[in-house]
Parts: structure tokens; C-alpha cells; sequence
């Protein structure tokens, strides 16, 4: 197939896939900014006289590095756009190499950016070649509307401050686009910047709008949400929980041994004993009890338990698992809990969330742990003083009950 038939069954075949399998929620990346990207990427491909098979690459690549929008989240589109890629290219016997080319020009797009070679070099600047022209207004406004779509809670001030970081960490990466697009980009820039200076403080303090009085009480903002303060406080209070729980193991661990010891006494020295002072057994018993309950308590306390391990799509979807603690997922596959991750670090209300989950149950968990240690010392107390009381009991009968030795009997007068 010449390059121009596939050029044409290409763009034919993408655009019947943006038409067929319409996503409401897409403003900004519609058919329209495909097309833009394509031709971009025609653009810059003309300064560098690419060859036809690179240009080839290039093309396709373009047409649906934005595909996957149609069927998955945007934190995975760019895996999708791959899958539908190869179902496009497998009947169609291209030179080998080139799939694998097509591919990661698409994965090239994602971010944080770090392109190979100049296709995806190419490639990256044609997808954000707006940022660089008086076009970047109006297309800033179509990716917060596409954004609030899919995020309700976030505003206009809050999206801004995001944007604005966007650019600062945003670079081209072709020498064409770095001498056309790094001046009007700087200025877009700073219109931006000045725009948000005086409601950055407003910003930092405000409650998300678009949820009710009772719920914004527990509602984690995007930018409040990810201040040193915030940050700082859930460190420090997991680290506090961790340090307690190994206080708490500690502590058990000492009573395991030390009960572990009188009972090994128990058995090997008093046991023998039994058979010649008989009056001890019922002291024994009750610190062999004592102790043997003591270690079973404090085996409880430390005992861990671990969850089924899995989850599913709609779970990640509806904030229904925390990903932060292993029993939730040590069963997955590596691919499929990226995937959730990347999912929940999108979304910072889950990820929030799933924090303040995490340090909650350590928190019950120390609740219970401590709760059994408390009684395990409780019952170590017991039986030691019942223990002493029982022997000294036992030692002071026994004494007032001894028969008089054998040859003190008064001697006979006759």
C-alpha cells in the first residue's frame, strides 16, 4: 500500500472512530485538535526533510495519539490510543520496526515528557504547539471545561495555578518550535501569572464550591490539599502511628519471652519437684496458667491479618479501595495496580483521601493492639502476685503441718 492510500485510510479511519464512539466529556480533545496535531507535525516534519518512512511514522502516530480519550480515563488514553493503534496496523503487514516506532512516538506524549529521537521529539511539540500561540486562551478554556467535566469540584482559580506550573515546567524540544513558539509561550505565560497573583492566598484557604455546606467540611481541595502544612501533618502523624505499632510489638515481644522462660522453668525444675513437696502444685498451676494465657493474649495483639488482596476497575472508579495499603492489593498484577495509581494521583481528593484512610485504620488497629497488650500485662500482673501469695500460702501450711523428726521421743525409765 502506497504512503498516500494510507494517509487517507488513516485519517478516514480515525475520524469514523471519533464519530462512532462520541465522548461528551471531551472539549478540547476532539477530532478538531487531532487534526491540528497532524499538522503540526507536518510543519515541524518539513523544516527537517524527514523521509517518507518517517514521515510515515509520524503521521499515524499523530492521528491516534489522542484515540484512547474515546475509551478510558485521560490518565490511561495513552495506553488505549496504542491498543487501538495495533488494531489499525495488524492486517495492514507494515516493514517490521515500524509498529514499535508508531507506538512510542505515542507513549512519548505522555507525561512527564522525555522524548527519544526527533519523531517524538516532533511529536510532543505538536501537541502542545498551542501553548506557543495567541490560540493558547481559547484552548486553555476548552481544557477546563473538558477538566471540570470529569473533576466537578475543581474552579477556574484553582485550574489556572495548575496551568500556570504547566508551563513553567513545559519545554519544546525541537529547535523549530524553541525559535517560533518560546516567545509568545513566555508571554502567555505571564499573562497567566498575573492573572492568578492576587488570588493565589484566596486560593489557598478556599473550601471547593461546587459541594454542599455539610460536605465541603470533609472535602479535600486540590491546591489546599497539597500544601507543606498538609503534607507535613499526615507524614508526621503516619510516622507517630508507626513508631507505636513497634512499640506495641515490643512490648509484646517481652512479654512472649519472658513467659516463654518461666514456663520452660516451670516445666524442667518445679515439675520434678512436685513428686517430693507435693504442696507446690497448686501454686504452679497457677503461674503456669498465668503465664500460658499472657503469651496467648500477646500472640493476638501482634497476630497481623491480610486482606483478599484484590480489587477491580469499578472500585478504583468509585474511590472504594485504599491502594495505599498492601492487603488491598498484593495479589494484582503490577500493570493493573500502575494503572489504579496513576488513576488515584489524578485525582487529589482520593489521594488525600486514601492518606487520611491509611493513618484512620493504623490508628484503629493500634487501638486494638494496645487494648490486648493492656491486658496481657494485666494478667502477667495477676498471676505474679497471685503466684507469690499461693507459694508463700502453700510454704507456711506446709511448715505448720510437718510430723517431728524420727529419735526425739523422751526416753523410757525402765
Amino acid at each position: 500500500m502506497k504512503n498516500s492510500e494510507l494517509y487517507k485510510k488513516t485519517e478516514a479511519y480515525v475520524t469514523t472512530l471519533f464519530e462512532t464512539q462520541p465522548n461528551p466529556q471531551l472539549i478540547f480533545h476532539t477530532i478538531k485538535h487531532t487534526r491540528y496535531v497532524v499538522s503540526k507535525c507536518a510543519e515541524i516534519a518539513a523544516h527537517y526533510q524527514l523521509s517518507d518512512q518517517d514521515m510515515l511514522i509520524l503521521y499515524v502516530s499523530a492521528w491516534f495519539h489522542d484515540t484512547g480519550y474515546l475509551f478510558t480515563t485521560p490518565a490511561l488514553h495513552e495506553e488505549e490510543s496504542v491498543v487501538q493503534l495495533k488494531k489499525f496496523i495488524e492486517p495492514l503487514d507494515l516493514p517490521e520496526g515500524i509498529p514499535n516506532q508508531m507506538e512510542a512516538c505515542i507513549m512519548a506524549t505522555k507525561n512527564p515528557r522525555h522524548p527519544v529521537g526527533l519523531l517524538q521529539e516532533i511529536i510532543n511539540d505538536a501537541d502542545t504547539y498551542n501553548l506557543g500561540t495567541k490560540d493558547f486562551k481559547t484552548t486553555n478554556k476548552e481544557v477546563y471545561e473538558e477538566c471540570r467535566l470529569s473533576k466537578p469540584n475543581i474552579d477556574r482559580k484553582r485550574f489556572d495555578c495548575g496551568t500556570l506550573d504547566m508551563l513553567k515546567n513545559h519545554q519544546y524540544f525541537t529547535s523549530y518550535c524553541q525559535n517560533l513558539l518560546t516567545e509568545v509561550k513566555m508571554k502567555n505565560m505571564k499573562k497567566l501569572e498575573k492573572k492568578n497573583k492576587q488570588r493565589k492566598e484566596q486560593l489557598l484557604a478556599e473550601k471547593v464550591s461546587e459541594v454542599s455546606p455539610t460536605d465541603s467540611l470533609y472535602q479535600i481541595s486540590e491546591k489546599s490539599g497539597t500544601t507543606k502544612g498538609m503534607q507535613t501533618m499526615l507524614r508526621v502523624t503516619s510516622s507517630n502511628h508507626m513508631t507505636l505499632s513497634e512499640m506495641a510489638d515490643s512490648k509484646a515481644n517481652i512479654l512472649i519471652s519472658v513467659n516463654a522462660i518461666i514456663i520452660s522453668v516451670i516445666l524442667s525444675v518445679l515439675l520434678r519437684k512436685l513428686q517430693s513437696d507435693p504442696y507446690l502444685t497448686i501454686p504452679t498451676l497457677i503461674f503456669l496458667t498465668f503465664a500460658v494465657v499472657t503469651i496467648v493474649i500477646s500472640i493476638i495483639a501482634t497476630r497481623p491479618k491480610v486482606n483478599l488482596g484484590v480489587f477491580n476497575e469499578e472500585d478504583v472508579q468509585n474511590k472504594k479501595i485504599n491502594l495505599l495499603f498492601f492487603g488491598n492489593f498484593h495479589k494484582m498484577e503490577l500493570l493493573e495496580y500502575e494503572r489504579a495509581m496513576k488513576v488515584m494521583m489524578q485525582d487529589a481528593d482520593y489521594l488525600y483521601g486514601s492518606l487520611i484512610q491509611d493513618i484512620y485504620y493504623l490508628g484503629t488497629v493500634l487501638g486494638k493492639k494496645y487494648k490486648l497488650i493492656r491486658l496481657a500485662y494485666t494478667v502477667f500482673m495477676i498471676g505474679i502476685v497471685l503466684s507469690v501469695i499461693a507459694f508463700a500460702i502453700a510454704s507456711v501450711y506446709n511448715g505448720s503441718h510437718t510430723p517431728p523428726a524420727a529419735g526425739n521421743t523422751s526416753a523410757s525409765p525402765f
